[in-house]
């Protein structure tokens, strides 16, 4: 679900003074400021017309006073309060329409302003201030509305993608598409947990994001707005509008309804915000084992998920049948800097990020020994940032052929370690390999010959202890025998001849890696 909406920053809530000095009526006045010329992006909340000194006793902040000075002319000590009222009562400017009163800009008015910041602005020409007020009411009313009208808008958008049952990104993408801005979701300890928004603007944010982190705490300004993410007491991260264009009250009552779809969001989907650590490592791991995204790219995501990445040794890992959460205890524990997510087809992946004097042969197996019932696949480690893809498609590759084979394996795992299953496993992706495959068990692929393949693996795979085999399959001597003269007829060798034996084991290991 998406709603198309006005752009943001047409929908501010408030003037500027400066908007207001642009107005076409207020033109023809001849506006000239003759203080303040600094403050001119303050908002005007409201146009009030007062000339008494004491007007600060009637504003409650925010607005434009207009006046003649007609009751101030002749005292400076009235002139000089009149300002100061306008300044403690947080007025947004003084606009003063000069005539009979006063003929030219009073010296002692526009200084007052200066001291105290506040704009004041005379007008050379004669003005109906009526016009102005109801001009600059109106404008303001119906932007409010269209405010009150895109607060709405959003809400209903993002509370169609909850019902929809639409993932935490999909969330994202149209928060940020209605903000115009990069948005970053973190926890409380400032780990970006997943971003949206126009990718080049989204990595400029997170490449500076060990200082934007620093400073998450401080006031917003240029357009930095945040929201808090909890609920029942419990605070567990923020969102955050990156470089916000419009108004900030705007962006903050953006930020807010945000926030407040996000919380249900995690509440219908039962998900935490543990969880979406785990989205945000997964997301981040999987495009390193793809290398569809460049690692240069990937460096800042990585940074700002919390991984060290200056002048670091890489220790790339994929467990088998390893449950995520535990091997994250496990590092935590041990005090190893690293990210976990769960891969496909059961396996985990791990990536530590260890000071270049540390010993990672024995940080790894150390790692390794806490695990229990577990092969832990490891790739040399790499000191440089953009070789660890290949890291982590290596261990990946070592992970998969500790899968395919019963081998006795030490605890962590290296390609050296799985010998030629290994190997066809890094080749398996070569048209010359899989022709190979094929052509050498041309006779045993099809339906018929599955059982006759079956008794192939395990003859190969025991070393062609045959004896082995018959206990394996259940079958007589005799029986396997037969079985191994239907596997040499169709297939036109002689298992006896060794070269001709490990020519088809290693078809065989090819075929089965292409199919896995």
């Amino acid at each position: 679900m998406s709603t198309t909406l006005e752009p943001l920053e047409s929908l501010a809530p408030a003037l500027s003074v400066r908007q207001v000095l642009m107005l076409e009526r207020v033109l023809a006045g001849e506006p000239e400021v003759v203080a303040g010329a600094g403050q001119l992006d303050r908002a005007v909340r409201w146009v009030h017309v007062a000339e008494a000194a004491d007007v600060g006793v009637m504003l409650s902040g925010g607005e434009m006073v207009l006046t003649t000075g007609v009751l101030l002319a002749g005292d400076d000590d009235k002139q000089a309060e009149y300002i100061r009222s306008l300044h403690r009562a947080e007025a947004s400017a003084v606009v003063l329409g000069l005539g009979r009163a006063f003929p030219t800009p009073p010296d002692v008015m526009r200084r007052a302003a200066e001291r105290c910041g506040l704009p004041m602005v005379v007008l050379h020409r004669p003005f109906p201030f009526a016009e102005l007020t109801e001009e600059v009411q109106a404008r303001l009313v119906r932007r409010k509305f269209a405010a009150v009208s895109m607060s709405e808008a959003v809400r209903t958008a993002l509370t169609g993608l909850i019902t929809a049952g639409a993932p935490l990104q999909r969330m994202l993408d149209e928060i940020a598409h209605h903000s115009g801005c990069p948005v970053v979701v973190t926890n409380l300890a400032h780990r970006v947990l997943a971003t949206a928004g126009e990718r080049s603007a989204v990595d400029d944010v997170l490449r500076d994001w060990e200082r934007i982190a620093r400073q998450a705490g401080g006031s917003e300004g240029d357009g930095w707005i945040r929201a808090e993410l909890g609920g029942r007491g419990e605070r567990w991260g923020q969102i955050m509008l990156c470089g916000y264009r419009g108004d900030t009250a705007t962006g903050r009552l953006l930020a807010d309804r945000a926030a407040e779809s996000l919380v249900l969001h995690r509440m219908l989907g039962g998900t935490s915000a543990h969880t979406w650590e785990e989205q945000s490592a997964q997301s981040l791991l999987t495009d390193l084992v793809s290398g569809v995204v460049p690692a240069r790219q990937l460096l800042p995501r990585a940074r700002a998920a919390g991984l060290p990445v200056n002048r670091r040794t890489f220790v790339p890992l994929v467990v088998r049948d390893g449950d995520p959460a535990e091997l994250d205890r496990v590092l935590r524990l041990l005090g190893l800097p690293g990210i976990v997510a769960e891969l496909a087809d059961g396996a985990t992946a791990v990536l530590l990020s260890l000071a270049r004097d540390q010993d990672a042969t024995v940080l790894t197996a150390n790692f390794a020994a806490r695990l229990s019932g577990t092969v832990v696949a490891a790739a040399d480690p790499r000191t440089a940032w953009d070789d660890v893809p290949a890291g982590m498609r290596e261990a990946r590759h070592v992970a998969d052929a500790v899968a395919s084979g019963a081998l006795d394996l030490p605890a962590v795992v290296r390609l050296k370690d799985v010998h030629l299953r290994g190997l066809v496993r890094l080749l398996r992706d070569d048209p010359h390999v899989q022709s190979f495959a094929e052509r050498e068990l041309d006779g045993l692929l099809c339906g018929a010959g599955d059982d006759l393949l079956a008794v192939l693996r395990t003859y190969l795979g025991t070393g062609r202890n045959k004896s082995r085999t018959a206990q394996l399959h259940h079958v007589s001597r005799p029986a396997l025998y037969r079985r191994l003269e239907a596997i040499q007829g169709r297939l036109g060798v002689d298992l006896d001849d060794f070269e001709q034996a490990a020519s088809v084991h290693i078809a065989l290991l090819a075929h089965d890696a292409q199919q896995s």
